[in-house]
This record gives C-alpha cells, sequence and structure tokens, in this order.
C-alpha cells in the first residue's frame, strides 16, 4: 500500500519524523482486537477508534512508578502494544496517529488545551489527531480517558451521541475549535484546539512537562480511566467510582489489599507484585472515615474532564 502524507512538516517527510516504519500493524492490532477491513475510510477510522479505547487503557502508572514517559513510537509501542499497559494522551496519540498513517489516512498531529482559554487558560497539554481520509476530515482522540469514543467530523454541526454521552464540536471567535460535551442541562468545554500541526519535539516538551511539573496532575496521584458507552471507570489515587450520565457517581476508596486486584479486573493492568507495592506506597492512607459495606459515597457527578 502507498503511504500517503499527512502534512508538509519538511523535507524528509512526516514518515520518517513519527518513525511509522516501526510500526508492528499486526501486532497493534490484535492488541485491540480487531479483525475488520483496513481501508482508510470512515468507517474503518471509527471502528478502530473503538477498538483502542476498549483495549488500551487511560493511565500515568510508569510517573507514580519514578520510570517517566517516553513518547518516541518504538518505546510506545514496546510499552502499549507487547508489554500490554496503557498510557496517557500522547503515548495513545503517537501509537494511533502511526497506525492510521501506516494505513493510509492523512495525519496531523495536534496539541490542544483542556477547556476553554476564554474562560481558563491552560497549556497545550493534549494530543489529538485531525485525520482525513479522502472524502472526510476528522477529529480523533484516544487519549483523553473520559473522552470520545467515536472520531468527530470536523465541522460545526449538530450534536452527536455516542453512546450515553453527546458531543458537539464548535469555532469560536478566535477561530480554535472547541469540543464540548453535554452534562445534565449544559455543554461543558472539553478541549480547545487549532489546525497547526506539530512535530515530534513539540510532543515531547509537552509530555516532558506533563511526566515532571509538580503542577502536572499526572505527578501527584495514580490517575488509571477507561471508558466505554455507559459508563466512566476512575481510579484516582485510592479513590474507585463509576460515573454515568445522569446517575450519582458511586465513589469507594480501595484497601492496599484490592488495588492490585482492581487494576487488574476493571482496568486490565496486570502489575507485579512490587510495582503494586510501590504505586501503594505512593498512595494516601486509607480513608477511615468512609463507610465500608457497601463501601459508596454518592455524589452529583463532576464536570472534571482533565482524565
Amino acid at each position: 500500500m502507498t503511504l500517503r502524507q499527512a502534512s508538509p512538516l519538511g523535507a524528509i517527510g512526516p514518515t520518517t519524523h513519527w518513525l511509522i516504519d516501526a510500526l508492528d500493524l499486526d501486532a497493534y492490532l490484535r492488541r485491540v482486537g480487531y479483525r475488520g477491513p483496513t481501508m482508510p475510510d470512515g468507517m474503518t477510522l471509527r471502528n478502530l477508534h473503538r477498538a483502542h479505547i476498549a483495549a488500551i487503557t487511560f493511565e500515568n502508572l510508569d510517573v507514580m512508578l519514578g520510570r517517566g514517559v517516553e513518547v518516541d513510537l518504538p518505546r510506545v509501542q514496546d510499552k502499549l502494544v507487547h508489554a500490554g499497559r496503557g498510557g496517557y494522551c500522547y503515548e495513545h496519540g503517537v501509537l494511533f496517529g502511526a497506525v492510521l498513517q501506516h494505513l493510509g489516512y492523512r495525519v496531523d498531529r495536534l496539541l490542544a488545551r483542556t477547556g476553554d482559554p476564554a474562560e481558563q487558560p491552560r497549556p497545550r497539554s493534549h494530543l489529538v489527531l485531525r485525520v482525513d481520509d479522502g472524502d472526510q476530515v476528522w477529529l480523533a482522540d484516544v487519549g483523553f480517558g473520559s473522552g470520545l469514543l467515536e472520531p468527530l467530523p470536523l465541522v460545526e454541526g449538530t450534536p452527536q451521541r455516542q453512546g450515553a454521552w453527546e458531543y458537539q464540536l464548535r469555532r469560536g471567535a478566535d477561530g480554535a475549535w472547541r469540543l464540548r460535551e453535554r452534562t445534565t442541562d449544559s455543554w461543558t468545554t472539553l478541549l480547545t484546539f487549532t489546525e497547526e500541526p506539530q512535530y515530534p519535539v513539540d510532543v515531547e516538551v509537552a509530555n516532558h512537562n506533563t511526566a515532571t511539573s509538580p503542577h502536572s496532575p499526572f505527578t501527584q496521584q495514580c490517575i488509571v480511566v477507561r471508558k466505554h458507552d455507559t459508563a466512566i471507570r476512575r481510579l484516582i489515587g485510592r479513590d474507585y467510582s463509576e460515573e454515568r450520565p445522569g446517575d450519582l457517581t458511586r465513589t469507594r476508596s480501595l484497601t492496599d489489599e484490592e488495588y492490585g486486584a482492581v487494576l487488574d479486573s476493571e482496568f486490565s493492568l496486570a502489575l507485579s507484585p512490587p510495582e503494586i507495592r510501590a504505586l501503594i506506597a505512593t498512595l494516601p492512607p486509607p480513608d477511615g472515615d468512609r463507610p465500608t459495606a457497601p463501601d459508596l459515597e454518592l455524589r452529583p457527578p463532576t464536570g472534571d474532564h482533565d482524565a
């Protein structure tokens, strides 16, 4: 298959920039359980997006284990594909972008801000993909944790439902795109981005800040997220929660003995006993004020979509 150029990112070309020749496509497809067509069209993109979200967890555990995070494709692939781990946005985006580009899509990597800078300016700390299948341009985002299940056409339009969730793209007065999610009775801006293509060095710099800054949420506590059509499961620190639209969020504090089992059963992260012990050492003590049996705290859903 002849690869199409993703964008004019210099004379050596985007394939070289993003090291996609290192991709083991067959191993990736096995990892996400995808056996469908691989023609670079909208249907393949939607199906691969959903398969990736379902199979590869959002998590920052290597940061909390003191290992840091690398975002070049060979090391991302070793971790997310061959080692069966998850990762956060840069890792997911680097891997998924390489897969799509290998299949023949035109792909631009874009850096986005969480929230709306008109309300609270934040750095460009999130990686999304602009994907062109030759007939339609899409926003793809497999690395937000609690974001899209499927790509969205990159046009202003009517809200689109994905399972129990509803999304819409709008342009602001500044010309930037806003990805919005409907909450109970209003819209919340998840991301703001422009269509300026990025180089690997831009992603490396953003990742360094995310993985090392004391102000980054990902250096402060374990963050693990998995989403499907009807619910989002989160493990933040030692607090495990399930959120369903229109329902109360159910949260409980895990004991040390439960921690590794929940990572495995709910997030498909089978870590070694030494890794589990190292993660538990980063956690606050169990909250003895929370009830046991059934160990549930009921609270309204929050608007925090950073993970």
